[in-house]
């Protein structure tokens, strides 16, 4: 078989379309995510939204109108009750996602109409990517990357201190809740894709990864996305040969990039760089007890 037997079949180049550029928004995402201490919300958003697109589809709705509205109202939920200094942000996440994917389990065990497509939105069928789902996949990708274009920086300050950013003009609550409705739109428009239960891991694999490669802000956003793309085209490559599942194969690529990079920063620790004018060498990083490198 050839190696590019795959690109002769319009479903694949569509999936592998929609693969990039969901990895590629995920990562972009996920980093903001991971600085902020908030790796839960991608899993939480993911069930919460699975409940909404169950529940449309049984009633006769677009299952995208149903997520996206039961995304936002868990979003606005999870960001009213985390508010509530007696109340921790992972706690409410944890009630309202679950709440919402049990809602979209008890109507499928009930109308036991809903199997087919329960488990392509649960465990991902890129495959089956339609071209309405290409189309959504590609709009959120633009409004993700616009956001983060005009708001990185105010962002970037609210994820390190909100207090200090409040101080300075910026209106925290109303940047966390568009953060969080645009969160619900990339879980949208990928769980058709990804899958609700391995979504969390496409989002944050690429930001943790880059962040063991990287301090720099700007790199970090960079490398996360170029590792959500790379893992996201292997994944579907690959699945295309040993003919695995397409979204379980990505978020496993991703989990490989995370341990080549954990491998990556350990090295990088126990050997530093070091220039002497125009000569670069490394060696061992030594302790002593007077904190001296020997060379």
């Amino acid at each position: 078989m050839d190696v590019l037997t795959p690109f002769q079949y319009e479903f694949f180049t569509r999936g592998i379309a929609a693969a990039v550029l969901v990895g590629g928004t995920c990562g972009l995402l996920g980093v903001y995510i991971v600085l902020r201490g908030m790796s839960y919300i991608g899993h939480g958003m993911s069930h919460a939204v699975f409940g909404g697109a169950v529940v449309s589809y049984v009633v006769g709705f677009n299952y995208y109108v149903g997520a996206a509205i039961w995304g936002f109202l868990s979003a606005v939920l999870i960001n009213e009750i985390s508010r509530r200094r007696k109340i921790k942000a992972d706690a409410a996440i944890g009630v309202v996602t679950t709440a919402g994917f049990a809602i979209g389990v008890l109507f499928i065990t009930a109308t036991q109409s809903f199997h087919r497509n329960f488990e392509a939105i649960l465990f991902g069928n890129i495959l089956g990517i339609s071209d309405q789902d290409l189309i959504v996949i590609i709009l959120v990708s633009i409004l993700t990357v616009i956001f983060i274009f005009f708001f990185q920086k105010r962002l970037l300050f609210v994820s390190f201190d909100s207090e200090t950013a409040t101080v300075y003009g910026i209106r925290t609550e109303i940047l966390e809740m568009a953060f969080a409705l645009v969160l619900a739109l990339v879980v949208i428009a990928s769980m058709n894709s990804i899958g609700v239960t391995l979504l969390a891991a496409a989002i944050v694999a690429p930001a943790i990864s880059a962040r063991m490669l990287t301090n720099n802000f700007l790199r970090m956003i960079v490398l996360s996305s170029v590792i959500g793309i790379g893992t996201a085209f292997l994944g579907m490559y690959t699945s295309f040969f040993f003919d695995s599942a397409s979204g379980a194969t990505i978020v496993l690529f991703g989990a490989g990039a995370f341990g080549i990079s954990s491998l990556y920063a350990f090295i990088r620790k126990a050997y530093h760089l070091h220039s002497h004018g125009l000569m670069k060498h490394t060696h061992p990083h030594i302790h002593t007890d007077e904190h001296l490198h020997k060379h």
